[in-house]
């Protein structure tokens, strides 16, 4: 090769970058927050919480105080052992935590069962503590927020909160139970709402008995 050939393959490697490298998702990224409101059916966050448990998904739980009381009122837990089950546990008040943050990068939230006064927070952006604040970071990080509210029957006041967090981004999942699946017991309902939620974040939790389009046997 001449000199001139050689100055030129030189200065044409140097005005060509190198490609690209390939985006690599972090693994922090596959973090779920959980939050634990005091309305009646806490079991439905706990039984999140337990299945997220070896999933390789991070949880990051924080429980309003009324939840502490619910937890105590309807299942044989006490709200320590509930705070065991997650990965990582922040005070109600504590505004300045992780999950406060944008920054923080997450999966999403579940807010899982969601009171309407959680609702009404989340919807008008009134974020009075860590739980409210966190849902309103996910909604404006356009990530994917879950809320599961346990109330019947609704006011226009509770629907129209659940239109404005639906307009906001978020979704609304009422703990349906699915009964195509055939439910022997309370858990099964549980575990069916709990794995529908999962669904959501693309998390297949092994929960949910899926339709197959095939009526029974015996039928």
């Amino acid at each position: 090769m001449t000199t001139a050939r050689r100055k030129s393959a030189a200065l044409l490697a140097k005005a060509v970058p190198p490609p690209a490298k390939p985006i690599v998702r972090a693994p922090a990224q596959r973090r779920l927050v959980v939050g634990i409101t005091g309305a009646s059916g806490v079991i439905y966050g706990i039984r999140l919480l337990e299945s997220l448990k070896g999933s390789g998904i991070e949880s990051h739980l924080v429980l309003t105080r009324p939840a502490e009381m619910t937890i105590v009122y309807e299942t044989a837990y006490t709200p320590q052992q509930v705070k065991a089950l997650a990965d990582k546990v922040y005070p109600i008040a504590d505004i300045g935590a992780a999950i406060a943050s944008g920054s923080f990068q997450t999966l999403g939230m579940a807010v899982m069962p969601c009171s309407m006064k959680t609702l009404a927070e989340i919807a008008t952006g009134v974020t009075g503590n860590l739980l409210s604040r966190a849902a309103d970071v996910t909604l404006k990080e356009r990530r994917r927020l879950v809320l599961v509210p346990r109330e019947t029957p609704l006011h226009l006041g509770h629907i129209r909160n659940m239109a404005s967090v639906t307009e906001m981004g978020a979704i609304v999942a009422p703990p349906m139970p699915g009964f195509y699946a055939q439910p022997q017991t309370l858990d099964d309902v549980i575990n069916h709402t709990v794995g529908r939620v999962l669904d959501l974040f693309g998390i297949d939790s092994g929960l949910v008995k899926r339709w197959n389009g095939k009526p029974r046997k015996d039928v």
